[in-house]
């Protein structure tokens, strides 16, 4: 990616927005804004420059640069733990606490105390629909008594109204 093709208020302006600022932020903060600049025109002109080709690239780009960084430190900072652990682990003393909470929290971090099991059933398309239908009779039918109650009771209402 070559920076060359920006200028330095579009380089600016794409780093404020890769790094969460909205377009028209980033604007006011790469370009010089005078106060009588209408939001309108600020997001007019924030808008035309993410519709800059180079600059979108260079957005997208720098948020793939940042979330490549986030995985590379959450792997390191794992790899740094689970190394510890080990340590600990292997150097303790038997009978020291911290080297049974060291192969737990090892075991943890590797999953191996998971006791949730997931269990999924196929359907087929027409098993489920007959599901669904024999689901909304039965609503349906709940709900009848209480529809006709209320009809006999306005019945009922303008009977004695007459």
């Amino acid at each position: 990616m070559g920076d060359k093709k920006l200028t330095p208020k579009q380089l600016h302006f794409a780093r404020c927005v890769a790094s969460g600022m909205t377009q028209s932020d980033s604007y006011r903060e790469a370009f010089t804004v005078r106060p009588s600049t209408t939001s309108a025109s600020v997001h007019t002109q924030a808008s035309k420059l993410m519709g800059n080709l180079e600059i979108a690239s260079r957005v997208k780009h720098l948020i793939r640069l940042r979330e490549q960084a986030v995985v590379a430190s959450a792997v390191t900072d794992r790899e740094r733990v689970l190394s510890k652990l080990r340590g600990w682990m292997d150097d303790a003393e038997p009978a020291d606490s911290v080297k049974l909470r060291a192969a737990e929290l090892l075991g943890k971090s590797a999953n191996l105390f998971a006791t949730e099991v997931s269990v999924a059933e196929a359907k087929d398309s027409s098993s489920l629909a007959a599901e669904l239908e024999s689901l909304l009779l039965a609503a349906n039918e709940a709900t009848k008594p209480v529809a006709n109650e209320a009809t006999e009771e306005l019945a009922n209402d303008s009977t004695q109204l007459h």
